[in-house]
């Protein structure tokens, strides 16, 4: 694909793309992905061929989630209020819900501590977490999972009777 040819196709795209940027961000966010879609378009510009709609779309639709993902809000424990919907106990205070989760986290396995741990109250990746722990990251989403399960499940036995 030439420089002009590029260009053109661009011009024709950008609208549409603005569009699928906006269904997930909102205003200079939303120009900010497709700018750099098309910036990482331009540099593959000696391998692209028209038409350019569907690889434009879901490079725009894939920024547009890693942004999300990377916006994602973590919470220090320190900070938090309130435990979330369904679990919250009676009187028990912020402090008192925090002490009794960690509790239930002690028990259990290394590794699920582990990866509640480095990704909940460290706030870390999951790419940086599987670094660490020598996993991959299908696997390490199934081990939080499965850990966050077990949490919910003790603490509702424990606390809410």
């Amino acid at each position: 694909m030439t420089q002009e040819e590029f260009k053109d196709e661009a011009l024709r795209l950008r609208p549409r793309l603005l569009e699928v940027a906006r269904r997930y961000l909102d205003g200079d966010a939303a120009e900010d992905a497709v700018q750099d879609a098309l910036l990482r378009l331009w540099q593959m510009l000696g391998q692209l061929h028209a038409p350019l709609d569907a690889l434009a779309t879901v490079l725009t639709r894939n920024l547009c989630v890693s942004t999300l993902r990377r916006r994602q809000p973590t919470q220090p424990l320190s900070e938090a209020v309130s435990a979330p919907d369904g679990l919250a106990v009676g009187t028990a205070t912020p402090t008192d819900r925090i002490e009794r989760m960690m509790n239930i986290v002690e028990q259990l396995p290394p590794m699920q501590q582990t990866i509640l741990r480095l990704r909940h109250i460290e706030g870390m990746t999951m790419a940086d977490i599987a670094a660490i722990t020598g996993t991959n990251e299908v696997a390490l989403r199934k081990a939080l999972s499965r850990a966050r399960q077990a949490v919910r499940l003790q603490y509702t036995k424990q606390y809410e009777q």
